[in-house]
């Protein structure tokens, strides 16, 4: 079909038990009538895409961020690098690209924005996030409230930023975590802009409640989440899931206005 534009959704999983694609999928196909997607299984089967594509996902992921090894991480790298290079020139089609935890980490760390360490403790639930003032017009953040709830799931973050790094690449910080005031430990990073085309999140955007609650109800997967991490911080979660309104805005605003806006090229106006 004409003017259908190209996705390369990267799935960072490795296999591991996730909701992510699934909520990956599910946006996707609401634009079904813009886009055709196509899924890289990239650390089993090493697979990673070319680039050909117009739009690039790159989905969250288990394991240290910096200790990834495989033919496949040489790749990742040169993809995000020669897709970068090919916006630096205006003639050329742009390169979008949308990075998720995982991913996000990696390619912070590729760009050296900061420094990626392994957390206290793991973070998993549901938790508000703060926009910075560049946030604060941020187009995937336009319509969040401030702080807006997000879904979290991570070992590790991005913490101390090389603000002449940021400066020298043209990036900003969008986003904090929420705010302690109770303990002293550095806010994590939650979000950055690279680049007109390419932006992250250290949360889980694609995350909607209804899935999530159902997941989390059936007796194996809450069995394991108390296991790991607590009854208290299971009934937390499920009580945030249950109020669907904030993780539903969530769900419904970031990833499709990248879309939305990815799009734009083709599309003036869109409607999902």
């Amino acid at each position: 079909m004409k003017n259908i534009k190209r996705v390369a959704v990267l799935d960072m999983n490795d296999n591991y038990p996730n909701q992510g694609m699934r909520g990956i999928r599910g946006i996707l196909e609401s634009f079904s009538t813009h886009l055709d997607y196509q899924v890289f299984d990239v650390r089993v089967h090493n697979e990673v895409p070319n680039h050909k594509f117009d739009i690039y996902i790159g989905s969250g992921g288990p394991g240290d961020p910096l200790k990834m090894k495989g033919n496949w991480v040489t790749r990742f790298y040169n993809l995000i690098d020669r897709l970068w290079a090919n916006n630096q020139n205006p003639d050329n089609p742009r390169k979008n690209f949308f990075f998720i935890c995982h991913s996000f980490q990696m390619v912070c760390h590729h760009f050296g924005l900061g420094e990626i360490t392994k957390r206290k403790s793991t973070s998993f639930g549901v938790y508000p996030v703060h926009k910075t003032e560049a946030g604060q017009s941020e187009p995937i953040f336009e319509e969040l409230p401030d702080p807006f709830y997000v879904v979290d799931s991570r070992d590790y973050q991005l913490v101390q930023p090389n603000l002449q790094v940021f400066e020298e690449h043209g990036a900003t910080i969008l986003s904090m975590e929420k705010i302690r005031t109770h303990i002293e430990l550095e806010r994590a990073i939650m979000a950055v802009r690279f680049s007109p085309e390419f932006v992250g999140v250290q949360f889980h955007p694609e995350a909607d409640p209804y899935g999530m609650r159902t997941h989390f109800k059936k007796e194996e997967n809450r069995k394991k989440v108390i296991k790991n991490y607590g009854a208290k911080k299971y009934r937390k979660m499920m009580d945030h899931l249950e109020d669907t309104d904030n993780i539903k805005l969530t769900h419904d605003v970031v990833l499709p206005t990248f879309l939305k806006n990815s799009l734009s090229e083709v599309f003036e106006t869109i409607k999902v």
